[in-house]
């Protein structure tokens, strides 16, 4: 019986996130008022007054996420016994921080700092993301690998649904040849740029100074990391992995095959949402998956 804890990306936020864990948990008030000073400004407000537009801020959405995750699995005290943990592709800091590797603080001070170099790398490269479904990943690849201009794989979700990132003009190029192929959906998504792509270059070189500066320790379980799929616990591998994520592909699919191929027996997702849980049934229908629960 193996447990694996995952821990949501960018899009899970909503209205009143977090709220309840600050009001009925005593640590999670703590670690939320702790997080207002850290960042300079009372994120609290708007995770749990604001609205859905003022969640999407950019110094806004990836923090709150993140403390939303980690003070969820703090919040499970010593329930929170992981095996393995997995995090997508922002959800790999909150997995980093709830396994140990990572502090409270310095995980969320690199979270705030990747939104902000991610939002300053858009602006300097206009482009733009889209999801292709119902398509095998090795014909995307193929396809957008022959186009001229940046496109590539980005966020490998699960079987059938790769989400491609580029330029906005290999993008458009890219979603009509897809579709042509075969593609079932071809959709360009609201994003702000071209995430996990080689456009996200100055958002990498940004942070790199800050991820080496930063202490990793051995995590409690491997983490199984979106770079490479497989599982980590050498603090040196861990933070090279994290410098590269920003310009590599989210290889969620093959996290979760590597995942169930090690034994993985049952999944809970920390944080907003239940997309991850989703994800999983896309692979096993029959693995059981379910969100944290914590007690006053």
């Amino acid at each position: 019986m193996k447990k694996a804890y995952v821990f949501p990306g960018q899009g899970a936020q909503f209205p009143g996130m977090a709220k309840d864990l600050h009001d009925g948990n005593a640590k999670a008030k703590e670690m939320l008022e702790r997080a207002n000073e850290i960042l300079g400004f009372r994120i609290t407000d708007i995770m749990f007054s604001g609205t859905g537009d003022e969640l999407k801020e950019t110094k806004v959405t990836q923090p709150a996420i993140f403390l939303h995750s980690v003070v969820m699995a703090e919040c499970l005290g010593e329930s929170f016994q992981p095996d393995m943990v997995a995090g997508h592709s922002l959800g790999e800091f909150s997995a980093l921080v709830a396994a140990k590797a990572l502090g409270f603080e310095d995980g969320l001070k690199l979270v705030a700092a990747r939104a902000m170099a991610m939002q300053r790398a858009c602006e300097i490269n206009p482009s733009t993301m889209a999801a292709i479904l119902g398509l095998e990943d090795s014909k995307v690849e193929e396809i957008c690998a022959a186009i001229d201009g940046v496109v590539v794989a980005a966020n490998y979700n699960c079987p059938g649904q790769l989400v491609i990132s580029g330029s906005n003009e290999a993008i458009d190029v890219a979603c009509a040849q897809l579709t042509a192929a075969g593609a079932k959906r071809a959709l360009k998504l609201a994003v702000g740029g071209a995430f996990h792509s080689p456009l996200m270059m100055p958002a990498q070189e940004e942070l790199m100074t800050a991820i080496a500066n930063t202490i990793v320790n051995i995590p409690i379980c491997p983490i199984y990391q979106n770079v490479n799929a497989k599982p980590q616990t050498d603090p040196t591998v861990i933070k090279q992995l994290l410098i590269e994520q920003l310009t590599s592909p989210v290889r969620w699919t093959q996290i979760m095959e590597g995942m169930l191929a090690d034994g993985c027996t049952e999944v809970i997702e920390v944080g907003p949402g239940k997309v991850l849980q989703g994800l999983f049934k896309k692979v096993n229908r029959d693995l059981p998956v379910s969100s944290a629960q914590w007690t006053e």
